[in-house]
């Protein structure tokens, strides 16, 4: 499969595919909690459309709660073709890291 990603749909999408399905808010938590650093919600609708536009990711709207006011949520989830994206760049980094020559870089 020849698809580009960026980085940060790379890492949206691995966090689709760890949480099998979930919604912004919960995106934006473990995105923190996995590399210490926040991201906005904004940024992270941007990369699910993106995602969603490219076939690696579908959205449904989910029930109505009251925690929400009655509203309902859109609950994401990384498709087959979005598992297959994303083992095929981790193979293809695991291949690239093999070639990397082993120096002392005094780490």
């Amino acid at each position: 499969m020849n698809l580009q990603l960026g980085v940060l749909e790379e890492l949206i999408l691995i966090i689709l595919l760890i949480k099998h399905e979930t919604y912004g808010v919960d995106i934006a938590k473990e995105y923190q909690d996995q590399l210490d650093q926040s991201i906005s919600l904004p940024a992270i609708h941007v990369v699910l459309k993106r995602l969603e536009k490219k076939g690696l990711v579908s959205s449904e709207m989910g029930e109505p709660t009251a925690e929400r006011g009655g509203r309902r949520k859109r609950i994401y989830r990384a498709t087959n073709k979005g598992y297959k994206a994303a083992r095929d760049l981790q193979e293809k980094r695991s291949e690239m890291w093999k070639l990397v020559p082993k120096l002392n870089f005094n780490l």
